[in-house]
């Protein structure tokens, strides 16, 4: 029987390593990325039947290349993997179109179980948080602090934010993204106008506060 083939995101090196080890015996691990936009274009270029992805990741978090795979590779099946057991990041994960969503200090066999769900077509949650995501759904977040409430912001707005509270410069975010010095100015003069933010040190706050980057 052909095995799974498929492709693992997390920002440290140590835990795509410890995963290739926990998957390789029963699936085909074709690529392994640490940030988000690197995961984006692996997945377009090698077509996984799976990724294993983190929440908190540089240059483009999970959530948000989530939300680009499932337009560009719709077929493919997300699996995230995090230390994040905030009910809200997890109910965010399966809206973005995530299948599965594992904590990181789950046992290691729930990972295989996962895995084999999700391929059979199901969902898979990790029991310690199936009422607590279920509530979430059904009364979302108002915005606490701590929970992502990134759905105010445009798609482009939270990825210029996260950059710009990652330190990258305005020329480097328009490199990133490639669009013009101008688009990105005009991105950031929009963020700090709608949240009321006037400084970069409060905008890099506000996106750790909200859930738009793991700094």
């Amino acid at each position: 029987m052909k095995k799974p083939r498929v492709l693992m995101a997390d920002d440290h090196s140590l835990i795509l390593a410890g995963l290739r080890k926990l998957v390789e015996a029963d699936c085909d691990v074709v690529g392994a990325v640490e940030d988000g936009r690197s995961l984006v274009e692996a997945a377009q270029r090698l077509r996984p039947d799976l990724i294993l992805l983190d929440i908190s990741m540089p240059l483009l978090n999970g959530l948000e290349a989530a939300r680009q795979l499932r337009t560009l590779v719709p077929d493919c099946k997300l699996i995230f993997l995090t230390m994040h057991a905030s009910p809200t990041y997890a109910a965010e994960a399966f809206q973005a179109g995530a299948s599965g969503y594992l904590l990181k200090r789950s046992a290691a066999s729930e990972l295989g179980l996962a895995i084999k769900a999700v391929l059979q077509g199901q969902h898979y949650l990790t029991p310690s948080l199936t009422k607590e995501v279920l509530d979430s759904v059904l009364k979302p977040s108002t915005g606490e602090r701590g929970e992502p409430v990134s759905g105010a912001l445009t798609a482009r707005q939270r990825e210029v934010l996260q950059l710009v509270a990652e330190g990258h410069g305005t020329k480097e975010i328009a490199t990133i993204l490639d669009v013009s010095v101008k688009t990105v100015e005009f991105h950031k003069s929009r963020l700090m106008q709608q949240l009321d933010i006037h400084t970069t040190a409060d905008l890099t706050k506000y996106a750790i506060t909200h859930g738009i980057t793991g700094l």
